[in-house]
């Protein structure tokens, strides 16, 4: 490759990490938020919205890399159901690692680069091991190797979740709410901010979850530490759920309103 091409790939790739980036979903430039042309263009494009404030549009980047690895995430935990339900624990457990090394590998970037935090990879990634988990609790239950009622809790949990991200969603996207604005991942509106028990308990879901698989490899299918994991799962599972439903809106920080004038 030419001197020319190497430096019109490294442009490119700088282009992906920028906040310029943004322009692919707004349509528009970058403005400084701080610029009297901005805050001036903010209050004229201020959007009434449930009660007494307004709504001011942001857009973001979506496509950074914790996001794609995040639907990479998504689109691996149905085959990895599929094999569990074939019986083939041993590139389950193969898998199962991998997905947990992109779940680690999303929060550094995000964590170490800025430009690659979103406030679509905060819903996007609980919503990732959410998915992941439930397919796999299910998928291990019919294999009998996590109990029906501990699954049927972690669903249940999980799909309070989602509903509850999905309703701050709407209360959070300005009127007239359409489909297109709903599920538009450039729109930003609300950033999730998980409590201590949650990270704890997502945790110690996919530590069952490696465990369960690792069982019939190593034969301890059968072992009373693995039954005991259970119910430490159980208990943070409800304490989890718990926790989002007493601290509520703390959980959630809500990016694009102005105060009510």
């Amino acid at each position: 490759m030419t001197q020319g091409g190497h430096e019109r790939c490294a442009a490119s790739f700088r282009s992906l990490l920028s906040p310029t980036a943004r322009g692919l979903c707004s349509g528009k430039t970058d403005e400084k938020p701080d610029s009297s042309t901005g805050e001036e263009r903010g209050e004229a494009g201020a959007v009434p919205g449930h009660g007494l404030f307004k709504f001011k549009e942001l857009y973001e980047n979506p496509w950074t890399i914790p996001n794609l690895l995040c639907v990479c995430r998504i689109l691996l935990a149905p085959f990895l159901g599929h094999l569990i339900i074939q019986q083939k624990f041993h590139l389950s457990l193969a898998l199962f690692t991998l997905a947990g090394a992109t779940d680690l590998l999303d929060g550094y970037i995000a964590r170490t680069w800025p430009t690659q935090k979103s406030a679509l990879g905060s819903a996007l990634d609980p919503l990732a091991d959410k998915i992941l988990i439930s397919i796999l609790y299910v998928s291990l239950t019919y294999a009998e190797l996590i109990p029906a009622p501990l699954t049927a809790l972690v669903i249940f949990r999980d799909i309070g979740l989602i509903a509850a991200v999905f309703w701050v969603r709407y209360k959070t996207v300005p009127p007239p709410v359409t489909l297109t604005k709903f599920f538009n991942p450039c729109y930003t509106t609300a950033q999730l901010k998980p409590t201590l028990i949650s990270k704890i308990n997502t945790a110690i879901q996919f530590c069952l979850v490696a465990a369960s698989l690792a069982a019939p490899v190593f034969q301890y299918t059968d072992s009373i530490l693995l039954q005991c994991l259970w119910y430490i799962t159980a208990v943070t599972t409800a304490a989890s759920g718990y926790s989002y439903w007493h601290y509520g809106r703390k959980t959630v920080q809500v990016l694009n309103t102005r105060s009510p004038s």
